[in-house]
């Protein structure tokens, strides 16, 4: 048969790309499993009141016309279902690819097996094929990876996800998407298993293997060939002694054990095979390596299958495994012990390992053997390891070996030390083998030379004698050496070894073995002999020979990371252990082999790549788990070093009498301080002794890993004080101080933590400064996206965040879950969840400055108790916020109450929209009052008692207080603005060149607009409207940080006119005006009854916000309907009262007059269009200012 995997045969080229996308398929499957969306499993009480309705299983398909009729009749589902639709279609399609390529997967297998037997493939039939070394191969790995797929979907993604997860797709995107399979095939093949983590069903996993049927001759063919032949030769070669025989078969057993499955009758009552394959292959082990950190332990995977356990019994019965572990044991010391003397310093040199090349081997061979067996079976239990006889059997394999994980790594580190540097000499021997070979082939000639030369007499020496024979053999034998070709390597050794005989006869023939220095003479040319067979027999089998037996990939995943503690432990012990560890780092990429090489074969670049850097990412992040402990301990180092230098040692003074020097030297401390600092800088001394490695195909720079590390460290550390710190249990009194005192330790810690990164720099030669600010508002702006996503239907994941990273990640567990939506706009929508301590922040500070409880008096800036009059929220609050979270944190935080008044006002919008559009009653009002109050200049006979009936009829039924949503709305527009007026004074302080050229920007922006809309004649100096646009939008990012904006002058929606809202909003914001009153000492518009908290300066804010939205027409018809209204008071008062004649006027009329007075002077400061709404109302009330003096005069 020609060669099986040539580019001609297209027959082993079609297996071959079936298998390298096998492989492929894996990678996908393991990156996806980290992926899987916490809703669709419905854990937390949260998403299950959300998403419970929405999300279905498979029972979907019963009564998909009732299902989505339920949903067509519930608005709120409808919203949430189109929530999960615009967040999770790309992550499902990606799922829902997955599964299809399994699928497709197994459909191609039976295709190739089918063309196979019916001839397809000219010549070639599963006989031929399982004949050929590579043919036998492909076959099984086939099969193989197929069992795997199925377990590992399995086993990540659980039974019910899958099928909510395969359900959604087809209900948002099946017809969306071309696909090549049925959506029902694959949910047949995926559809719940019944298997979850500690519970196996009935008939698992042979029922589930079975769902899509394959060929069962093929089958039974593929394990006659595993059970009869060595199918990667294996044996003799990588491992030649019977007791070596398991681990030979250690690839070919894991294949075996999972094609089992597709036959189960083998499993359940062929004892003769059972018996026969566990004798084979697990005659002294029973825990089987699957697939990159998937095993099976046989004594829970054979359990439930008669023959199959019976056969095992003989294995794992006592006596058999107290033997095993008798032979194990005691031989892991010696080895250790062996190893230490080939690794100490001067042994390991070319010319030792030339000599006992065949010695080493055997010693990595059977050290790898044994390292295998105790890593394996000593390894901590798993979550499913249920089977009673499975905790007996390792307590047994614990005792009788004396299992200490420190020991097991020990051993570890010297066959890892002791194999990178055989191969290191290997690949120096390798490469410089012609060159070495001919230097001592040289040599050899010179040394024959000059003893022909003694022998002639031309070179006399004492006691040696002319012998012109010698001198002629000597010549001859010399031409025989020049004439060696290292190209004929085979040729040459032979003619070596009979020169060397002839210089052993020469000695003893000629009586010359007296001679000392003739001897020394032939010694030295003998010795170049033998270097030169030596030498010459150097080739890459021995390199292989040490890549087979060094494979580590068993151990990839949670074995391995079981001995991670043990390995950090020696770290921190020993910092220069790292170099040691590079080794087992080194070791372990070797578990990348097998997946990469049928990807290599089949020359797919583009699954190379992403198959190989998927691997390499997770080696990488291995490896910077377990270097994490040195940024720990440095962290840790570094506190002790701040607290001595913030609480013991002094700070010099500038100037220092001679009898306090002793007082200020503080030897004690300061020596503690340089004790600390030596060992952190050893620790980072550490970590860089290792050297730039290639894992896989990403390269490790030390130096980076320090600083990845100590980015990580640092990442945690504030996660870990905002979460702690900004979580507030108190209620009602005393929350100020509470804020005030969490934001103090903020503060402080941050402080403490900055000083530490300042100090931190030359010492592990980083930039300790700028390493802090870059994930200190790395982190905020993450938390902030994430808060966000609460108010946003396009959620941003969090991994799908552009501030979250792989190397250096953010930890989600701060996160908790999403908060359920209301299912229609009430007042419960001001009762927000937080997610995140940014949320939680923001909710403390509306606590505090809730118009219920507390007034906003713009003289101080701050807040105040309505009962008590205590200062609740002042300036310095949001001063020592800007110190402890910083520009970022403030700015995240004003992002976030942005969100917020974005969602009041759209509920606000949406409520009154649907009362304008289907209540009749309010309907009917609105189109009498657009009669009656037009013109705007008309006066309204008797404005209270007609606005307090028509308010009425409004509030009649409605569910949602509008007058309260507006002063929420102000409430939050006050925050923000105490946090831009923060951001701006820090900036002028830290950034005045910046905030000054920012400013020259806008103004020049400014102008260029106002100039376009002056004049839209297009000039050639005109800089054009989307390049404005472009540098508007640019400096937006800049602006915000700064201070740089208005947020009384901010678009948050984009609003549809409303048909009659500003006369809507003039009756309820003239009724709400009955609870306020102007106060000449506050200067401001407040409550006339505690029992009836109100605060009309946020309410006024508010309502500005809510029609700064809209058109500036709806704004000015809200100023006519309140003018008017004012009108109306004016002459409803000088009628009742005659207040121009001096007479006494009601108290509660004037302060209603007064109120609706003072919300129209607020109106005019705090709306953007300040001068067009004065000019505005100065032509409706004409007599506007004089009011002020009639006001005022009024108690």
């Amino acid at each position: 048969m020609s060669d099986f995997l040539a580019d001609n045969n297209f027959c082993g080229q079609t297996i071959l790309r079936l298998v390298s996308q096998g492989n492929a398929i894996l990678a996908d499957l393991l990156r996806l499993k980290e992926t899987v969306p916490s809703i669709f499993r419905l854990e937390h009480k949260s998403d299950i009141q959300k998403y419970g309705e929405v999300l279905c299983d498979f029972s979907y398909f019963a009564g998909s016309e009732a299902f989505e009729k339920k949903l067509e009749n519930s608005p709120s589902l409808s919203e949430v279902d189109q929530e999960l639709r615009e967040n999770y279609i790309e992550l499902l399609s990606s799922f829902y690819f997955l599964f299809e390529s399994i699928f497709k997967y197994v459909t191609e297998l039976n295709r190739f097996i089918e063309d196979v037997h019916e001839g397809y493939y000219i010549q070639m039939s599963l006989e031929t094929i399982l004949y050929d070394k590579e043919g036998k191969q492909l076959l099984t790995e086939s099969l193989f990876l197929y069992g795997v797929m199925l377990l590992l979907v399995d086993i990540h993604i659980d039974g019910v996800v899958r099928e909510r997860m395969l359900t959604s797709f087809y209900r948002y995107a099946a017809g969306a998407f071309q696909t090549e399979t049925h959506v029902d095939q694959v949910c047949k093949l995926f559809r719940a298993t019944g298997y979850t983590k500690g519970k196996r069903p009935a008939g698992y996993p042979q029922d589930y293997f079975k769902r899509v049927p394959i060929d069962e001759t093929f089958v039974q063919m593929i394990i006659g060939v595993l059970r009869s032949d060595d199918i990667y030769l294996q044996v003799g070669s990588a491992y030649p002694l019977p007791e070596q025989r398991s681990t030979a078969f250690a690839g070919q057993s894991s294949m075996l054990v999972i094609i089992l499955f597709f036959t189960p009758m083998v499993l359940h009552s062929d004892n003769a095979t059972m018996r026969e394959i566990t004798d084979k292959f697990f005659p002294d082990n029973w825990i089987v390596p699957v697939y990159m950190g998937f095993f099976i332990n046989l004594v829970e995977g054979w359990d439930s299958f008669k023959s199959a356990k019976l056969a095992l019994a003989n294995t794992v019965e006592t006596a058999r495994v107290k033997q095993i572990t008798g032979d194990k044991g005691p031989k892991v010391k010696l080895l250790i012990e062996e190893t230490e003397k080939f690794l100490k310093e001067g042994l390991l040199t070319e010319e030792n390992v030339l000599e006992k090349v065949s010695k080493v081997i055997n010693l990595l061979r059977d050290c790898n053997v044994t390292l295998r067996w105790i890593i394996l079976h000593c390894t901590p239990p798993t979550a499913v390891d249920g089977v009673k006889k499975m905790k007996q059997l390792r307590d047994t394999v614990l005792s009788e070996v004396k299992y200490d994980p420190e020991v097991t790594l020990k051993f570890l580190l010297n066959v890892a030390q002791l194999e990178l540097k055989i191969k290191e000499l290997f690949r120096k021997l390798l490469s410089e083998k012609r060159d070495r070979w001919n230097n001592y082939k040289i040599e050899a000639n010179e040394r024959i030379k000059e003893l022909s030369e003694v022998f002639s007499g031309t070179k006399p020496l004492s006691r040696i004698e002319r012998n012109d024979n010698l001198h002629r053999w000597l010549d001859t034998k010399a031409g025989q050496v020049d004439s060696l070709n290292f190209d004929e390597i085979k040729v040459s050794g032979r003619k070596l070894v009979e020169l060397i005989r002839a210089f052993d006869e020469m000695l003893e023939f000629h009586g010359l073995e007296s001679k000392v220095q003739v001897r020394e003479w032939v010694t030295e040319i003998v010795a170049c002999f033998n270097k030169m067979i030596r030498t010459g027999s150097i080739n890459e089998d021995k390199l292989v020979t040490i890549q087979i037996v060094e494979d580590l990939g068993y151990a990839w995943g949670s074995i391995i990371d079981s001995y991670t503690p043990h390995m950090q432990k020696l770290i921190h012990n020993d910092p220069f252990a790292v170099s040691k560890l590079r080794a087992v780092f080194l070791k372990l990429s070797s578990a990348m082999d097998f997946p990469l090489m049928r990807i290599g074969q089949a020359k797919s670049n583009n699954l190379l790549v992403n198959v190989s850097s998927y691997y390499s990412e997770e080696l990488v992040a291995y490896v910077q788990k377990v270097l994490q402990i040195i940024p720990e301990s440095v962290f840790s180092i570094l506190h002790k070093i701040i607290e001595l230098q913030t609480n013991s040692i002094q700070e010099l003074p500038t100037r220092l009498d001679k009898d306090k020097v002793k007082e200020f030297a503080q030897l004690e401390d300061r020596m503690k301080v340089s004790r600390l600092t030596h060992h952190m800088s050893a620790l980072a001394e550490g970590i860089l002794m290792m050297q730039t490695t290639l894992v896989g195909v990403i390269k490790i720079d030390p130096k980076k890993l320090l600083e990845n590390g100590i980015r990580k460290e640092l990442v945690r550390q504030v996660c870990q004080v905002l979460h702690t710190n900004l979580n507030f249990q108190l209620k009602g009194s005393g929350k100020d101080s509470e804020l005030m005192s969490k934001l103090t330790i903020i503060a402080k810690q941050f402080d403490g933590i900055l000083r530490s990164f300042e100090y931190i720099g030359d010492y592990v030669n980083s930039n300790g400064l700028k390493i802090f600010y870059e994930e200190f508002s790395r982190v905020l702006n993450f938390f902030t996206e994430q808060e966000c996503n609460s108010f946003t239907k396009n959620k941003v994941l969090h991994f799908q965040s552009i501030y979250q990273s792989k190397e250096i990640p953010i930890p989600i567990q701060f996160i908790s879950a999403s908060p359920g939506s209301s299912s229609s706009p009430t007042n419960d929508l001001l009762d927000y969840s937080a997610t995140t301590f940014l949320g939680r922040l923001a909710n403390e500070l509306i606590s505090i400055s809730d118009p219920k409880t507390s007034s906003f008096l713009t003289a101080t800036s701050s807040w105040y108790d309505l009962k008590t009059h205590a200062a609740l929220l002042t300036p310095d609050y949001f001063s020592v916020m800007e110190k402890g979270l910083g520009v970022s944190g403030l700015t995240g935080l004003d992002k976030i109450l942005s969100f917020m008044i974005a969602n009041h006002i759209q509920a606000l919008t949406k409520f009154m929209r649907k009362e304008l559009t289907e209540k009749n009653s309010v309907k009917d009002l609105l189109g009498s009052l657009e009669v009656q109050l037009s013109p705007h200049s008309r006066v309204v006979d008797y404005p209270l008692k007609k606005y307090l009936s028509w308010f009425k009829i409004i509030r009649s039924g409605s569910t949602l207080d509008c007058a309260v949503i507006l002063q929420k709305i102000g409430q939050l527009q006050l925050l923000r603005k105490r946090i831009q007026y923060q951001l701006r004074v820090a900036a002028s302080f830290q950034a005045k060149q910046l905030q000054n050229a920012l400013g020259v920007v806008n103004s020049l922006m400014a102008e260029v607009q106002m100039s376009e809309s002056c004049s839209r004649k297009s000039t050639t100096g005109n800089i054009p409207n989307d390049e404005v646009s472009n540098i508007a939008f640019e400096t937006l990012n800049y602006s915000e940080p700064l201070g740089l904006y208005d947020p009384y002058a901010k678009i948050y929606i984009t609003l549809e006119p409303i048909p009659n809202m500003a006369t809507y909003l003039a009756v309820i914001v003239v009724n709400h005006l009955h609870k306020l009153v102007y106060s000449k000492s506050l200067g401001s518009l407040t409550c006339r009854k505690v029992s009836e908290p109100a605060d009309g300066f946020p309410f006024v804010i508010g309502l500005s916000t809510l029609f700064f939205q809209c058109n500036p027409s709806q704004t000015f018809a809200l100023v006519s309907l309140l003018c008017q209204y004012l009108n109306s008071m004016v002459v409803h008062l000088s009628a009742t009262s005659n207040i121009g004649g001096g007479g006494t006027p009601n108290k509660e009329d004037v302060q209603d007059f007064s109120a609706a007075y003072y919300l129209l002077i607020i109106l005019t400061r705090v709306h953007p269009r300040s001068s067009e709404i004065s000019e505005w109302i100065s032509q409706m009330v004409p007599c506007f200012r004089i009011l002020s003096n009639i006001v005022n005069s009024v108690p």
